[in-house]
């Protein structure tokens, strides 16, 4: 038996932006995990995957259209694995959240598959592979999702071939405020759409682009400087302009309004859009109080999580 684990994301600045070229931040979520187990399967169960939290168990052998049936058998053929094998699936993060649900579950499903023929993949192996999946699911996923789940800590990304990557220097820990709306929303529908609308008028948006690069860029700076008070300004504008893209909703803009007025340092959706959750930057000793007014917004589920270099 082999067993391992990967965490939840969230894009703390770059939404859309970082599939036209931008960067954009991303941070993993350590205490929020997916979860896979490999074991030898019975007799004649080929390469079986079970999701007891779904309820469901099927053939990836003989399924031919889901992206994880696909990724368990490129996974295992690519490291010799042959037999009988049943794996199973768990996950504490929200699907179809802007958390990194599908690339958690596909991260975790990797490493133990690769625990289980006595292997252990580089981040940046697992990472491809994963993205491979993520097509899948999101059509033109900016890859940010795979990568940050996969080396498990802040990074500043770029997309591009290969993409650049790096670590993120965050002096100071940040303490964030998750609030989900409930609503699911496919990260593909919300893509599709502001590729729609950049088809439509390239120069404005690609304006946008460049006003969310320069945030995440400014964002950097002050993440290495210890200055939360001007990254909480930098959250906040730059959920003004995922609304000019079109990405928020009347569920995110209640959340990230409660969150500001609770004293929130900064407030922004995180994900897609479209539904999902938002992110509340906060200060030592208001965490509770942000807490409390998310769920009195409608917060469907509110989590609290400490996010530093490591």
């Amino acid at each position: 038996m082999a067993h391992a684990t990967a965490p939840a994301k969230l894009i703390l600045c770059g939404e859309h932006a970082v599939v036209y070229g931008q960067p954009a931040i991303a941070v993993p979520l350590a205490d929020l995990r997916a979860s896979a187990t490999v074991e030898r399967g019975r007799p004649g169960v080929g390469l079986r995957l079970r999701a007891p939290d779904l309820g469901e168990i099927w053939d990836a052998g003989a399924d031919e259209a889901t992206p994880l049936s696909e990724l368990a058998r490129a996974t295992a053929d690519r490291l010799g694995l042959a037999g009988d094998l049943e794996i199973t699936l768990r996950s504490d993060i929200p699907i179809a959240s802007g958390m990194g649900s599908g690339a958690a579950i596909g991260t975790a499903l990797v490493r133990a598959l690769a625990a289980f023929a006595g292997r252990e993949l580089a981040p940046a192996e697992v990472a491809a592979m994963v993205y491979e999946s993520e097509r899948g699911y999101h059509g033109t996923p900016s890859g940010i999702d795979n990568t940050v789940v996969a080396y498990e800590r802040a990074i500043w990304y770029v997309r591009g071939e290969p993409p650049a990557i790096e670590p993120l220097r965050v002096a100071e820990p940040m303490r964030l405020v998750i609030g989900d709306t409930g609503v699911r929303s496919a990260t593909r529908l919300p893509v599709a759409a502001v590729r729609e609308r950049y088809d439509a008028d390239p120069a404005a948006f690609e304006a946008l682009f460049a006003a969310v690069g320069d945030v995440a860029t400014r964002a950097r700076a002050a993440l290495a400087a210890a200055e939360l008070i001007l990254l909480g300004a930098l959250l906040d504008e730059n959920q003004a302009l995922l609304e000019q893209i079109g990405v928020s909703s009347p569920e995110l803009a209640r959340l990230v309004a409660a969150a500001r007025g609770a004293g929130a340092l900064g407030a922004k959706l995180s994900g897609a859009g479209w539904g999902g959750v938002m992110l509340a930057l906060v200060a030592d000793g208001t965490a509770e109080r942000v807490a409390d007014a998310l769920r009195a917004a409608g917060a469907a589920r509110v989590l609290a999580t400490t996010v530093a270099e490591g």
